[in-house]
């Protein structure tokens, strides 16, 4: 057995991981991501690559190297909801989204984390966490090649995705570390790269398609001829066939005829609010391991690259005062809950809403939302409409007026904890409070809608 010590341990090479290793080298860390794939298959994950317009990345990596190298079609101007039971409702951006070659950004995103000063060891499968007798996290235990390597750090960073193994080995039991996490909040998901002889016609736009088990199925144009496909479902519904399922629906679809697949995946994501704390002594999770995923959409790439980002900034700043203490490192929480954590927050009640309603039913709702209120909704958790459009949509959901107007209660409520999300506590002390208000907040909401109970 060896061991090796660093500065910072960052355990895995998504987009979480190298922001992380990056930043943290950037500031003159002894840094090293611990990576499972082999560096072949380093940067190859399952994702529908689509990037909303808006989305912005930490100015620690080369982004318009990134853009270049891995953004294959930058043209997204719109989504399509298409209804299952026919007709579709068209969202425009406001700025031009892209879709990405996934296997390629990853790639890039390893690369330049490198170029920062970072380490990568590939090969490397993490297997346990390292304690010492006060519960500071102080590295990680892992395998490569058939020898145990252990791993010391000042810090270690979990970017090991969903349902990390990390948060198994770790006892969190003096921490307010978020271990309300289980298999029912998160969604498993399968895609497809297919090559199709003919252009496709909607390479401007990504595609939707809600399915029964409360998911849905999407169709991301890489190019005109290269289309990113799949599906998921929430892991609270009954399972699906999904490569079936897919295969049925892709059958469906004249534009796909003849379609080549050239690449195929699956993975599992979360479909829940950012963790309510994602720090302990010695330890930070971002990214997927710490559920910064929009919960509707399952957009998890700009969430990762900011989290991570932060949390590195953090961890220098904590190392450099001898201070890496679950108190130190708190104010992490604080400024992920009061940017993209709130609207995930109130995201998660549509999510929540749309537990306890029929796929029919939703359909139906949301095909008569005007489009932009239904893209605020599902990217912001808030929206508003004129009285105009109020009028229209009670026209168009004529026979589902008990659920329409449930759902303007759970947009107030999306409202409210938005705004309990922006008093979250800049230390521990008043964490328990400040918790106790947003459940009082989620213990009317499920009085409302009569969902099930997710946390």
């Amino acid at each position: 057995m060896s061991t090796e010590a660093y500065d910072i341990v960052v355990v895995g090479g998504g987009t979480a991981g190298t922001f992380a290793a990056a930043t943290a080298a950037s500031e003159g860390l002894d840094a090293i991501i611990l990576e499972r794939k082999s560096a072949d298959e380093a940067g190859h994950i399952a994702c529908g690559d689509a990037i909303k317009g808006t989305s912005t990345f930490p100015d620690v990596i080369d982004r318009k190297y990134l853009k270049s190298e891995s953004f294959t079609n930058q043209r997204i101007q719109r989504a399509v909801f298409e209804n299952p039971r026919g007709g579709s409702v068209d969202i425009d951006f406001a700025d031009h989204g892209a879709v990405l070659d996934r296997k390629r950004y990853g790639e890039i995103l390893i690369e330049e984390a490198e170029r920062s000063g970072a380490e990568i060891q590939y090969d490397t499968v993490v297997q346990d966490v390292c304690q010492d007798d006060d519960g500071t996290v102080t590295g990680v235990r892992a395998t490569r090649n058939g020898t145990v390597h252990t791993y010391n750090a000042e810090i270690t960073i979990d970017a090991a995705g969903a349902l990390s193994i990390l948060q198994d080995k770790t006892d969190f039991t003096e921490t307010y570390f978020d271990t309300n996490v289980s298999y029912s909040q998160f969604c498993s998901a399968y895609r497809e790269v297919l090559e199709v002889p003919d252009p496709i016609e909607y390479d401007d736009a990504i595609v939707f398609k809600p399915t029964d088990e409360l998911g849905y199925l999407w169709y991301f144009p890489r190019t005109a001829t290269e289309i990113n496909v799949g599906l998921g479902f929430q892991m609270t519904e009954d399972p699906m066939q999904l490569v079936e399922t897919l295969k049925q629906d892709i059958m469906t679809r004249p534009e796909l005829k003849n379609a080549t697949v050239k690449d195929k995946l699956g993975a599992s994501l979360p479909t829940r609010r950012p963790y309510d704390s994602a720090v302990a002594d010695g330890f930070l999770a971002v990214g997927d391991a710490a559920g910064h995923v929009n919960p509707t959409t399952g957009g998890g790439i700009p969430g990762a690259a900011k989290s991570a980002h932060w949390a590195a900034l953090h961890a220098v700043d904590a190392i450099s005062e001898g201070d890496v203490s679950e108190s130190r490192l708190w104010e992490y929480n604080t400024d992920v809950m009061t940017s993209f954590g709130k609207r995930f927050a109130a995201i998660d009640l549509y999510n929540l809403w749309g537990t306890a309603h029929n796929v029919d039913e939703l359909v139906e709702i949301v095909s008569a939302v005007p489009g932009q209120q239904l893209a605020d909704a599902l990217s912001k958790g808030t929206s508003s409409m004129s009285l105009k459009l109020k009028l229209k949509t009670l026209i168009d959901t004529f026979g589902h007026w008990d659920a329409l107007y449930e759902l303007y209660k759970v947009s107030r409520r999306a409202t409210e904890i938005t705004q309990i999300y922006d008093t979250y506590p800049d230390s521990p002390s008043a964490f328990k409070d400040w918790q106790a208000n947003r459940d009082e907040l989620m213990d009317e909401f499920y009085d409302l809608t009569g969902a099930t109970r997710k946390y």
